[in-house]
């Protein structure tokens, strides 16, 4: 299989002896979206892979479920008891001394630290060292195929469409003075998605004033605030398209109910879309140069921006975030804040820019559109991009 053919390639180039792919009731979906095994497949029992960086794979299965890797190369062996897992997978780390699972060193790393400690304590029992994988399995899991990265445009693309109505809708409700609430305006959206046929993992962010501050509100139906001319709104939303592999789009807009943004408004969506386009240019320059970029120098070079324009403290989460079937993915973030992300941005992979200054009890500007990499290495922004605060009336 070609799949386990560039794994050993990767182990080589990583002096690394294997990697041992382990999995438990779902545990490590990273494991799991390797293996080609789907989220809608149930499985009760442990299961190892053993990948060497010679030689043929080995499939550690329990006599329940012994067909959960059929479908992938290499020798079964199955186990029933505790006693007989310790004696296979001993057996198949015979000589290894240095192997790769899914885990970071002290939690690095959160995305790919999906095998739990018990787990690692007992790999480790056998003699060998456990090491990360994430500096190969991105390669695997959040290069998007032809079709997925032209799924994820579409998603863009809708949801730049959807939220250009939806302020068109907002101006509408106050020119004719309906009640208007943050919740509304959510649900309008989500009905939007229901129409073009896209589905969200959560409904978007609907932030008017001091809760466009708060990068995670959640409006709700009993508590959501009203709307009315002269606020201030922040939005945010993601969706993808309803078929198995399709990729999320993720933005996020600003908007005034009002003839004119204030002027310290305005001075602070100008800052946070100078930091949006500093990480922009960075990444369009390094591909075009076909130089390494890591996450971190994204975070690095957007966060520069802010806290020079002196709103530092309150740039409070990292630049962007890998995209692919989930919103939030398993490839390198844009991060150097909430982790150091040393992973390099890979051909053929998606992610989103989304400074924001949030200054507490006033308001919030959030910025997003995303940005995903052809596999030639062409960058393209994704989603459309705001280069002036929207005003309503």
């Amino acid at each position: 299989m070609k799949k386990v053919q560039q794994v050993q390639q990767y182990l080589k180039d990583g002096h690394l002896d294997g990697w041992l792919l382990y999995d438990f009731h779902g545990s490590n979906p990273l494991a799991r979206y390797f293996l080609e095994i789907s989220s809608h497949q149930m499985t009760t029992r442990r299961f190892f892979y053993w990948i060497p960086v010679k030689g043929e794979p080995i499939k550690i299965v329990h006599v329940v479920e012994s067909q959960v890797l059929d479908h992938f190369p290499g020798e079964k062996r199955t186990f029933l008891s505790w006693q007989s897992l310790e004696r296979e997978v001993g057996g198949a780390l015979k000589g290894a001394k240095k192997i790769a699972m899914e885990y970071s060193p002290r939690n690095a790393i959160p995305y790919v630290s999906c095998v739990d400690g018990g787990t690692i304590d007992f790999v480790r029992s056998f003699g060998v060292e456990v090491m990360s994988s994430a500096d190969f399995l991105s390669s695997f899991t959040a290069v998007l195929s032809k079709e997925q990265g032209e799924s994820h445009i579409r998603a863009a693309k809708a949801c730049d469409q959807i939220v250009g109505e939806a302020w068109k809708w907002i101006q509408y409700q106050l020119a004719q003075g309906d009640p208007l609430t943050e919740y509304a305006v959510q649900q309008k959206i989500l009905t939007e998605f229901k129409k073009a046929h896209l589905m969200t993992d959560h409904p978007p962010i609907v932030g008017v004033n001091a809760h466009s501050a708060d990068p995670h509100y959640e409006p709700l139906s009993e508590t959501s605030a009203a709307l009315k001319k002269g606020d201030f709104i922040l939005i945010d939303l993601w969706a993808k398209e309803k078929q198995e592999g399709a990729v999320f789009g993720d933005i996020t807009r600003v908007g005034v109910a009002a003839s004119r943004p204030t002027d310290l408004q305005q001075e602070i969506f100008q800052i946070v879309r100078k930091a949006q386009k500093k990480g922009v240019e960075l990444v369009k320059s390094r591909f075009a140069h076909k130089k390494r970029l890591e996450g971190w120098e994204v975070d690095d070079a957007v966060r520069q921006v802010i806290r020079e324009a002196g709103y530092g403290e309150f740039f409070i989460h990292k630049t962007g975030h890998s995209i692919e079937t989930a919103v939030h993915g398993s490839g390198a973030h844009m991060d150097n804040l909430e982790m150091h992300d040393v992973r390099p941005l890979l051909p053929g992979t998606c992610f989103s820019v989304e400074p924001g200054i949030y200054l507490p009890g006033k308001f919030g500007v959030r910025l997003e559109h995303d940005i995903y990499i052809h596999k030639e290495g062409n960058v393209e922004i994704t989603g459309g991009e705001q280069d002036a605060i929207i005003c309503l009336t």
